[in-house]
């Protein structure tokens, strides 16, 4: 077993606590749609970003308002379409073992959505720090989000692990200067290890998390070496 020792855990939301990949699809695949592109290469780059961010990008020749515009479309959208949202495999377990002060869930949603989503998968209770697309100015992969995860916990990044799906939020741990350890619930091992994972799981399912002996520390454990899984998302 592979053991990492920690003060803080940053948990990404979507990929890594739920699973969200269909629903997610289905709307920007209508918003693609809408726009004559290309829905499977939307999905694609619209993965662990905020829903602006990724906007920006795909119409770069708007005006500023009609981006906001397509963003409040989308946050619609996504709040109104939870069919098939649930928690993946692990990730209630991970939560409820690690204390509400050393844990934070750092998401590119806003923050309705990312309650709407923990609601559905049925996490909410145990939601503590919370941070979301309304919380920052830079999403990943800048460095901001995990920064503010950590000082959440009133924590260096250094002493906390990152725990992500997507090479876009791989990047925004290792920039603040955490460590990472992705899962592979949508993201392939090259996109996540070029992206500078530390370490990589197959799920929070393969993840064992308790107290040391300092009960100021976090001990995860994991397998050396597992049957890689299938990511969805490839």
């Amino acid at each position: 077993m592979a053991h990492i020792l920690c003060s803080g855990l940053l948990i990404d939301m979507d990929g890594v606590l739920v699973d969200s990949t269909a629903a997610i699809a289905r709307v920007w695949s209508r918003w693609a749609t809408r726009h004559n592109m290309d829905p499977t290469h939307i999905v694609v780059l619209s993965h662990g970003r905020t829903s602006l961010a990724s906007i920006q990008e795909l119409l770069p020749n708007a005006a500023p308002e009609t981006h906001l515009q397509e963003d409040r479309w989308m946050e619609r959208a996504e709040i109104e379409d939870v069919a098939g949202v649930i928690a993946l495999p692990g990730a209630r377990a991970l939560l409820a073992c690690a204390p509400p002060a050393q844990r934070a869930i750092v998401t590119s949603a806003t923050r309705p959505l990312a309650e709407v989503r923990l609601r559905a998968a049925g996490l909410w209770d145990l939601v503590s720090q919370l941070v979301t697309a309304n919380d920052i100015q830079h999403g990943k992969p800048h460095p901001e989000p995990y920064l503010k995860g950590a000082a959440s916990l009133n924590l260096s990044p250094k002493d906390c692990v990152v725990i992500e799906d997507a090479a876009s939020g791989t990047r925004s741990g290792k920039a603040a200067g955490a460590r990472v350890l992705a899962v592979r619930t949508t993201s392939d091992d090259a996109s996540l290890l070029a992206a500078g994972a530390d370490w990589i799981a197959n799920d929070c399912a393969s993840l064992h998390c308790s107290a040391s002996s300092n009960s100021k520390q976090l001990v995860i454990e994991f397998p050396d070496s597992e049957i890689p899984r299938l990511p969805k998302m490839r």
